[in-house]
């Protein structure tokens, strides 16, 4: 039990330090998304 909590810590701090760069492939893969997604309708 004491691994899984300790685990989980180490996962949750691993994702406050690194959700600014997740939010910028999110957005990147976004615009993508939209740009072709616009593509094909011009």
């Amino acid at each position: 039990m004491q691994t899984i909590q300790s685990g989980y810590r180490g996962l949750r701090l691993l994702f406050k330090l690194n959700w600014d760069r997740l939010l910028y492939v999110f957005t990147i893969f976004f615009a993508l998304w939209l740009g072709a997604y616009l593509g094909t309708w011009l």
